[in-house]
């Protein structure tokens, strides 16, 4: 039993770096995408397309982006799931729960306001029907319409706006969650690592006695 939560533990480790590694896969190309990429309604179409067939391995580039964002949230919540079987749910590990949720909730956001960003026919009536959903939340789902879409129909301002949560808010957050939870994750590698106790296994007590035993009776025959 011991064992397996021990490898899982370390399991959960190792998926957490993986998703770094897929965040950062994720953000270094969406910057290579940003050198080319014209937040505008019409303009995001072409751009993207100059990419894919014009630039330079850029298709490869926009694949692996695509890719890495979508990779990260099944590994993120398999990784949750394997900190839930391997114990990770004491107080000490609070910080790694927090951070995972919430970096979980991050990449959702990331995908949902990629859909747009290449605007494309099932991008636009996706985000038309979901900013329908969003709108009949009481009180505040007008508001929430409101600065996604910049205040009309879906245009060129929304667009920008999801470009920006995109790109400055939701992949910034991102990045930093990710760190901090793998730290989080290697700093109770640590304190588990430090809690076990440096002394003789239980199973080797009765041969260190029946040690001492013969030692004192051969001293009690020296002296015989």
């Amino acid at each position: 039993m011991k064992d397996s939560v021990f490898v899982l533990r370390r399991l959960s480790t190792i998926l957490a770096v993986a998703v770094l590694t897929l965040t950062f896969t994720a953000a270094f190309t969406g910057i290579l995408l940003a050198f080319y990429y014209q937040p505008t309604a019409g303009g995001a179409y072409d751009s993207l397309k100059v990419v894919t067939t014009d630039v330079p391995y850029g298709w490869l580039v926009r694949t692996v982006h695509d890719r890495a964002g979508n990779w990260v949230i099944g590994v993120a919540l398999m990784q949750m799931v394997v900190m839930f079987l391997g114990a990770r749910f004491r107080r000490s590990w609070l910080t790694a729960w927090i951070t995972g949720i919430l970096f979980i909730l991050s990449a959702v956001g990331l995908g949902w306001t990629a859909m747009i960003l290449d605007w494309s026919q099932i991008g636009f009536w996706r985000l038309r029907i979901e900013l329908g959903i969003l709108e009949s939340i009481p009180l505040v789902g007008a508001t929430i319409r409101d600065i996604l879409t910049g205040g009309g129909g879906i245009g060129s301002l929304t667009v920008a706006h999801m470009y920006t949560l995109h790109s400055y808010v939701l992949s910034l957050g991102a990045v930093a969650l990710a760190i901090v939870h793998l730290g989080g994750l290697l700093l109770q590698e640590r304190e588990i690592a430090q809690t076990i106790p440096a002394t003789v296994p239980a199973e080797s007590l009765p041969e260190v006695e029946a040690t001492d035993q013969e030692g004192a009776d051969e001293e009690a025959t020296a002296v015989a």
